[in-house]
């Protein structure tokens, strides 16, 4: 995302500077109202939320319409064409406001009326619900592609057309007026319903502490640290490229913002010491997409998980930590054998512009004091939200240790502002996402969708996870990641669990591949602007991102069948931690396998037949049954000292 006033349109007509304005001043008062709504009870902090859902949702999503259409609406997006066209695109962008003003208006007062009593819908209210339905099609179209918006098209032909369908997608015959309950006078399941009432009551907090969290100074200070930390090691810049990526990405929640925010700093070092523009691009793509992966904020993802599930915030982040620490263990161990191939030596001395300063430790205490601010206020128990705000308040009242912040304190206003602009146009998204969870719901089909997985996998509980899996990454390429996660969830949730999946494995489980997505070809979103800073050849670039971080796509595999790896205690299990302590054990024995397996080189460059034994010894290192892992595992030992020994001497033993 651009700041507001970055963009080069911006600078054009008085029009072009007057919709700016407007947006800037309409963003700021959606950030304030979101601050409001979600500021907890504390001593210091007025209370004046949180607001009715009745006009808190219509309110916000008309600003967020508003600072969409006047950012990255059509009239802007024509005018860089031709000005006539830029006219043609303003009209556009007003009939889409004004729909959006009519239908959100009828949201409030009929949802009011509806909770005071007795309702009979008219015909005007369908009408209504496929009008907001249109907007957020033709918005989340023009703002996130077409992957998204396509499925809500189809999911709103299929709703009214179901009784046509074959199979298991026939429908019984609707009502066209019970439609409007279905799809939009509805607070649990209509597209203005509970997904979209945890990103406004929610998840708004944490997406305006990233934007601080950004902006305020620490991200450079973050990659300096990370250089400095990593210099003695041959990658030196790809290691702390993975750090600095890890550690902002789970507060940015962007694969793409992450890429461009920490890979423009990093990608140039890490071609400079001697890696292929490929390479380089695709460590920082697959780094900053598993930010989303690493607690404690995850994104908004641990947030949306937490309400959709049930489960506390706190037993999502934990159940997520060793996965997210293998993933990122399987980043380092690869960049170590490429290093080797490639005969980098470790350069301790850096350029000047990485030389750490006291300035840089006092920037990062505004990174580590929210975090440690938003762990501690959940265990006093606070609610998400109220503990996101007071690790936002810190955040402003830290920044103050920038010089550049209180030289230029407006800079905390840019952020908010910043922070609604991602806001609005992820809203956009999550109203196509509800349209699908309205559809499902009202049909049934997760239902007979799960009942026919069945059918087919029977009880082979690896085919029902390799078909979501495969799902996950179909629709999550050139998607968000959290709509992905959702859409996959609400379709095969039930398959899923129906096997034995606990809810909130089978929920990680569809979001690591929704993550994965990110980085898989063709459309690889975060390789591919990775590989615009780094040089590199785009699809290039993507497969690397893929080969580096091919343990993304096992780890979900990995605690599916081994759950105690979430840590967590599920279904009234105890927490067994001699069987923990086993798969940690052997799952980095399977790391060291598989990382050197994608790159080909370890003391020197494998042959085929070494590739293969060592993907074969790492599915049995993998497989549950103890007769079969623990010999493998023996072996896998036994292998690796014979080729260390063998070969460590001409390769010399630098890490």
């Amino acid at each position: 995302m651009h700041a507001f006033g970055a963009r080069p349109q911006d600078s054009g007509s008085p029009a072009g500077r007057a919709a700016t304005a407007a947006a800037f001043l309409v963003a700021l008062s959606m950030a304030l109202l979101g601050i409001a709504n979600s500021s907890p009870k504390f001593w210091f902090v007025p209370t004046v939320g949180p607001f009715d859902s009745e006009w808190i949702r219509p309110v916000v999503l008309g600003c967020s319409v508003f600072v969409v259409l006047a950012t990255r609406g059509f009239a802007r997006h024509f005018a860089a064409r031709d000005a006539a066209r830029g006219r043609l695109g303003l009209l556009i962008d007003c009939g889409l406001l004004a729909a959006a003003f009519w239908c959100f208006w009828r949201y409030y007062v009929d949802v009011s009326e509806i909770e005071e009593g007795l309702f009979d819908f008219e015909l005007i209210h369908p009408v209504v619900a496929l009008v907001g339905a249109a907007v957020f099609i033709v918005i989340c179209w023009r703002v996130w592609g077409a992957p998204l918006a396509v499925c809500g098209i189809v999911a709103i032909v299929y709703f009214f057309s179901g009784e046509h369908w074959p199979w298991i997608f026939r429908t019984a015959p609707i009502v066209f007026l019970d439609t409007a309950e279905d799809l939009w006078f509805n607070l649990n399941d209509g597209i203005l319903g509970t997904l979209m009432g945890i990103l406004i009551f929610t998840v708004f907090p944490f997406v305006l502490l990233g934007t601080m969290l950004e902006q305020m100074g620490g991200g450079r200070s973050l990659i300096k640290l990370a250089f400095h930390a990593t210099r003695n090691f041959r990658g030196g810049p790809a290691h702390a490229a993975i750090l600095a990526s890890g550690l902002f990405g789970t507060m940015s929640g962007g694969a793409v913002t992450n890429v461009v925010a920490t890979g423009v700093i990093t990608i140039p070092i890490i071609k400079q010491r001697g890696f292929s523009p490929a390479f380089a691009g695709g460590v920082e793509a697959t780094a900053s997409s598993a930010g989303q992966i690493m607690p404690p904020i995850m994104g908004a993802a641990a947030l949306v998980m937490a309400d959709f599930t049930g489960l506390s915030y706190l037993t999502i982040i934990v159940a997520a930590l060793v996965p997210a620490l293998a993933y990122y263990a399987s980043l380092f161990t690869s960049v170590v054998f490429e290093s080797r191939r490639l005969g980098v030596e470790a350069v301790p001395d850096m350029a000047d512009d990485f030389t750490v300063t006291a300035q840089d430790f006092v920037n990062l205490i505004m990174i580590l004091v929210p975090v440690a601010v938003v762990i501690l206020t959940l265990l006093a128990g606070y609610s998400p939200a109220g503990a996101g705000m007071l690790a936002m308040y810190s955040v402003v009242v830290l920044s103050f240790l920038n010089p550049e912040i209180r030289r230029h304190p407006f800079k905390i206003v840019t952020a908010l502002v910043r922070g609604a602009e991602t806001q609005a146009s992820l809203l956009m998204a999550i109203g196509v996402v509800g349209i699908v969870v309205a559809v499902l719901g009202a049909t049934g089909l997760p239902n007979d969708f799960a009942q026919l997985v069945g059918q087919a996998t029977g009880t082979q509980l690896f085919l029902t996870l390799a078909i979501a899996a495969f799902a996950a990454l179909m629709l999550g390429m050139g998607m968000p990641t959290l709509p992905a996660y959702l859409t996959i969830i609400l379709i095969l949730g039930p398959s899923m669990q129906s096997l034995g999946l606990s809810v909130l494995t089978a929920h990680l489980f569809v979001f690591y591949f929704g993550v994965a997505s990110s980085i898989t070809p063709p459309v690889a979103v975060a390789a591919y602007a990775a590989a615009s800073i780094s040089g590199g050849a785009p699809l290039i670039t993507s497969v690397y991102a893929m080969r580096i971080g091919l343990v993304k796509f096992l780890v979900p595999f990995i605690f599916a069948f081994y759950p105690v790896m979430l840590i967590v205690p599920e279904s009234g299990v105890a927490f067994d931690s001699l069987a923990f302590a086993s798969i940690v054990f052997r799952m980095l024995v399977v790391i060291y396998l598989v990382s050197s397996s994608v790159i080909a080189f370890d003391r020197r460059r494998l042959p085929w037949w070494e590739i293969l034994l060592r993907l074969s010894l790492a599915l049995g290192v993998l497989l549950l049954d103890p007769a079969i892992h623990w010999p493998a595992t023996g072996l896998a030992f036994a292998y690796l000292g014979w080729h260390r020994f063998r070969f460590a001497a001409r390769s010399g033993e630098a890490a």
